[in-house]
């Protein structure tokens, strides 16, 4: 699936961070975020669920409401196209860099690898949302496990998927490496049990390919 016409003739960029919970994906947003700003880019940063008035109320429901999966595949694909239509295809109409925490992949590892809801209805989802529409890049932090569970805070409530056993996590990291796999001139794999300056390094270089 090639990008949209959306940013064609403009230098914007749209960037995708994904990852199991705990893998430490938004440690690295920021540090993305400013090195781009350094370097005379006009930055977008959001996230998903969420990025829109109407989004953040989606999240809400999402992240805390118990509901049917099929429910939930929806409304995370209803709160994506709100995000589209709000805030990733202006910015890149402008020649904006669109950050976002989260995209399209988190729903086929979270919704499809670990609910388990059918991928072909995922991808039918896909292209009624988005058909001509994908990041430019997509860095898929990846990390054991067990390194991802001890590194979730403990000091703070976590979110009804946060809280999910360690078989559905392990789902949604196949189903994310299956996807890098699938689409690896988009998708680069991140170890995320190296040094956040190692992880740097590595993100400067990645990222410097697309200016």
């Amino acid at each position: 699936m090639k990008n949209s016409p959306i940013d064609s003739g403009t230098t914007g960029k749209f960037i995708s961070f994904e990852g199991i919970d705990g893998a430490g994906k938004s440690t690295h947003i920021g540090f993305v975020t400013s090195w781009l700003e350094n370097h005379g880019k006009t930055v977008v940063s959001s996230r998903e669920p969420g990025g829109t008035a109407v989004g953040e109320k989606l999240r809400e429901l999402l992240l805390h409401e118990k509901m049917h999966l099929e429910t939930e595949a929806l409304l995370m694909f209803a709160s994506r196209r709100e995000h589209i239509a709000q805030v990733i295809a202006p910015a890149l109409a402008r020649g904006d860099w669109v950050l976002s925490d989260r995209f399209t992949d988190a729903s086929f590892a979270y919704q499809g690898g670990g609910r388990g809801l059918d991928l072909a209805k995922m991808e039918a989802l896909e292209q009624w949302v988005h058909p001509h529409l994908q990041p430019d890049l997509t860095l898929l932090f990846d990390v054991p496990l067990d390194v991802a569970r001890a590194r979730l805070d403990a000091t703070r409530t976590l979110d009804k998927f946060e809280q999910e056993q360690a078989d559905f996590f392990a789902a949604c990291r196949n189903e994310y490496l299956r996807r890098a796999a699938q689409f690896p001139e988009r998708i680069v794999v991140i170890d995320s049990s190296q040094s956040i300056d190692a992880i740097r390094a590595r993100l400067t270089a990645i990222v410097e390919k697309l200016l």
